[in-house]
């Protein structure tokens, strides 16, 4: 291995050689810890230091880094307290997620890390997104993001560089290529020679160095960064290296040959750097020995700390409360003297969207078509005369990429609203939503300030792929807040007050009303309450508890039905909905119908219905019943589809209720 000091100074080298030392010791120790049952599992970076210090030694210490399982050396480089970094592998209070995820399953603004979850990929959106801020800023800073070999195989991983490349982020997608995807070697997980050719594709810059050589890494790394802070681009930096443990200590590494083993073996980082420093007389072996002694003792000490802590008291109290990033509410109301218009649902949502942008200078809107032609829906029509495409962003089609770029910005302190073409689409960017949005806060206490705009529902003759209502995929999910308007007022106020919320949002916005509702609202911007279901129409026979277009279909069947006096309670917010509104209504008609557009089985009504039974069963005349669409997809012919939606059965159930 040859290695040019260029023209650093014996500081700069003596530096990145402690800088080298300390994970590798640490991981010793760890290693050490393991067998000894004192620590539960290990993912080893041994033989892969190089790159995660000469990376994070050549970027500002204000600038992101987004590490993997393997980069130890990034935690260590930008200085984390050992003791809160071995706490952490240890669930305890003082690490970083307090005991609520594992090793390097965290982030800290402190130390601008962002660290990965489970799934390979998503940190390359989240990357584009923190970029952007860095952009829109100009503060000229860049950030870096890792990958496996095994994870290029990911769409998130072509979706992030796809993004960045089209939106000229400044930021460095390195790929650790390290041989083996778990036990898969690369020739089974891809057919290019190098991923540096990758780059070719993306219209971007790709340079390959040797991952082991941590002066090559450093001093390719500060030239990228210092070009890019000028000219913001996105540069692919493949580095060869090789994994010398198992995937986690539990694999094994039998399946790795034994001659490889032994060749990369003689290309070890730290005693290869360390070979070099004595030849050049920068250290000699009592430095040597100093510096590992002081370490060790480092660790130690962090040990003994960490050690000292159980597992944290369980608190159902204070898991509840940490779901949400606290947000207290302040509804807005309207001022008189800017009067009121008569404006369609859809121009109440695009007024609603405009006075936000106007509100929040922080505010990026994201999504296909959504710049100049305006949406597909033209509800951004005129947004980029009066924003500019800084803030109004056309997408390639990475919802993906997109959802987490939009979370990106929220660890910048910027807001975004996504919006999905129509809420079908939202299943490519599923992973986002569910995993780094609606969990971000609860693991490392980092709000997700992010609004996902979703064109749903049938009756427009669109079939299974553009009709879906979608809202039950995502009410299971703690950490995500569900609006779903009916009218205009609403629809205008849900969406301003998603918009100043920093809790992850999915809005549904029915397409059938786009342009067949219209209402006077206030011309002034207004908030909704959260949180607050709304009885539209009165009565003490039944009561119908509904949402969206459950609310036309259901005072439309009750118009045609003149001796049923029922209560029609409109949701408004799913997530959380309203139980005291619910039981309020069910206290009052002893009588029940939960009636949604979505299918039947598993439909957000079953929740309700559950909760009423257990909590208001003594208030009941009858069995709570349900209507809902057809268990099925949702065909394309109108008649079939008219037949799968539940209007037409509406009526006969309010029928049977009244029976009872």
């Amino acid at each position: 291995m040859k290695f040019s000091r260029k023209k650093y100074s014996d500081e700069t080298l003596l530096h990145l050689y402690e800088r080298l030392l300390k994970p590798r010791l640490i991981e010793e120790k760890m290693l050490i810890l393991l067998r000894q049952n004192k620590i539960s599992k290990w993912f080893s970076g041994i033989g892969q230091e190089a790159i995660s210090v000469g990376i994070t030694a050549a970027l500002s210490k204000d600038e992101y880094i987004l590490p993997m399982h393997r980069n130890l050396g990034v935690f260590t480089g930008r200085d984390m307290p050992f003791e809160k970094l071995f706490a952490q592998w240890q669930g305890t209070m003082s690490g970083y997620t307090q005991g609520r995820d594992r090793s390097f399953h965290f982030g800290t603004n402190e130390h601008h890390i962002v660290g990965m979850i489970s799934h390979l990929g998503p940190q390359n959106g989240v990357a584009d997104g923190i970029a952007l801020a860095s952009k829109l800023k100009k503060e000229n800073k860049v950030t870096a993001v890792f990958n496996g070999d095994g994870g290029t195989s990911e769409g998130d991983f072509h979706e992030g560089i796809n993004v960045a490349a089209v939106w000229d982020l400044p930021v460095i997608f390195v790929i650790e290529n390290n041989g083996y995807g778990l036990s898969t070697p690369g020739n089974e997980q891809f057919r290019c020679q190098q991923f540096v050719d990758k780059a070719i594709g993306y219209g971007i810059e790709g340079i390959q160095v040797d991952g082991n050589n941590v002066l090559e890494v450093y001093d390719t790394v500060k030239k990228i960064a210092e070009d890019i802070r000028q000219k913001p681009r996105p540069v692919l930096l493949e580095c060869l290296t090789f994994r010398m443990r198992g995937h986690e200590e539990a694999s094994g590494t039998k399946y790795v040959p034994k001659e490889l083993m032994e060749t990369w073996a003689k290309k070890d980082p730290v005693d290869n750097y360390e070979k070099y420093l004595l030849a050049e007389k920068i250290i000699d072996q009592k430095t040597i020995d100093t510096l590992r002694k002081k370490i060790k003792k480092e660790i130690e000490e962090g040990l003994a700390i960490a050690f000292e802590e159980t597992h944290p008291p369980a608190s159902t109290e204070k898991e509840l409360n940490d779901v949400y990033c606290p947000f207290d509410q302040e509804v807005i109301a309207p001022t008189a003297e800017e009067g009121k218009s008569e404006k369609r649902f859809i121009d109440a949502i695009s007024d609603g969207l405009r006075q936000s942008m106007e509100r929040h200078a922080n505010l990026v809107l994201m999504g296909q078509d959504i710049a100049d032609y305006g949406g597909v829906f033209k509800i951004t029509e005129g947004f980029v005369k009066q924003f500019g495409k800084d803030r109004v962003r056309n997408t390639p089609l990475c919802e993906s990429a997109i959802v987490g770029a939009g979370f990106g910005l929220s660890i910048k302190r910027m807001k975004a609203m996504v919006e999905m073409q129509f809420a079908d689409f939202v299943t490519e960017g599923f992973n986002q939503i569910i995993n780094n949005l609606a969990k971000a806060y609860w693991r490392w206490g980092q709000c997700a300030d992010v609004v996902v705009r979703m064109p749903t529902g049938a009756g427009t003759a669109a079939g299974p792929y553009h009709s879906q209502s979608n809202e039950a995929w995502f009410f299971h999910t703690p950490g995500l807040k569900i609006v779903y308007p009916s009218n205009p007022y609403d629809a205008k106020g849900l969406l301003c007050a998603a918009l100043e919320d920093p809790n992850p949002y999915l809005y549904f916005e029915h397409k059938l009303l786009y342009r067949s509702v219209k209402e006077e609202i206030p011309n002034d911007y207004y908030t909704v309450e959260i949180g607050k279901a709304k009885l539209v129409n009165e009565g003490n026979d039944l009561s119908i508890i509904t949402y969206g277009m459950g609310v036309h279909w259901a005072k439309e069947i009750l118009a045609s039905m003149p001796a049923v006096n029922a209560d029609v309670l409109d949701l408004r917010t799913l997530l959380p909905w309203d139980k005291e509104a619910v039981e309020q209504t069910v206290k009052k008609t002893n009588r029940v119908l939960i009636l949604h557009e979505d299918t039947l089985t598993g439909g957000i009504g079953a929740e309700i219905s559950a909760w009423i039974t257990e909590h208001c069963f003594k208030n009941l005349d009858a069995p709570v019943m349900r209507v809902a669409s057809l268990d099925t997809a949702i065909p394309f012919a109108p008649t079939l589809e008219n037949n799968f939606l539940p209007k037409g059965r509406l009526k006969n159930k309010i029928e049977e209720l009244m029976k009872f």
